[in-house]
Formats: C-alpha cells, sequence, structure tokens
C-alpha cells in the first residue's frame, strides 16, 4: 500500500506543473463564472441584441419620417385613412380583394 502511495506520489510530484496548468486551464475556461464557454454566450447575446437595436432604430426612422409627413401634409392622414383603414368618402366606393390587403 505504502509503495503505491509512494508511486504516486512520485508522478504527481514529476508532473506537477502540467497538472497545474490543466487544472487551470479547466477552470478558467469551462468552470468560472467568467469562463470561455461563457463569453461566448454573452458575445452571441451582444450581436442579437446590436441587430435588435439596428431593427428598432430603422422603424424609428421611418416612423419619424412619417411622422413628420402627418404633422405637414394633411393630405398624408388621408392617404393612410384611405390605404391603411379603407375610409373613403360619402360618393365612393371600395373594393378589397384579398391580395391587396397586407397584414403588418
Amino acid at each position: 500500500m505504502a509503495s503505491k502511495l509512494n508511486a504516486i506520489w512520485n508522478f504527481l510530484s514529476h508532473y506537477k506543473y502540467l497538472i497545474v496548468v490543466v487544472i487551470g486551464i479547466a477552470i478558467v475556461g469551462f468552470l468560472d463564472e467568467n469562463s470561455f464557454m461563457h463569453r461566448m454566450k454573452y458575445e452571441m447575446q451582444i450581436s442579437d441584441l446590436k441587430a435588435e437595436i439596428k431593427k428598432y432604430q430603422l422603424r424609428h426612422e421611418a416612423d419619424s419620417i412619417q411622422l413628420r409627413e402627418l404633422r405637414l401634409n394633411p393630405k398624408a392622414i388621408e392617404k393612410i385613412a384611405r390605404g391603411r383603414y379603407f375610409m373613403k368618402t360619402d360618393d365612393e366606393d371600395i373594393f378589397v380583394f384579398s391580395d391587396d390587403v397586407q397584414a403588418k
């Protein structure tokens, strides 16, 4: 029994630096709160959030342009009311085809 422990101790003492480096890499790379795997997950989340921010910025710009047009041009309100909500004047008839309706 003592010879087995002595053999294990000799093995560990001979490769102590390699063992410490491997354990350190395992802890930092996989087990730590700031591990490589967590970092990759966070990078993917950041990428998704940046894409979402860009989408909302484009939407904001388009809505700002439309709002500015509505404030400056009263005919724009009529155009939107006719196009989106199918409103009409008293002397008009509107025919709606299923292919013409766009879902938002």
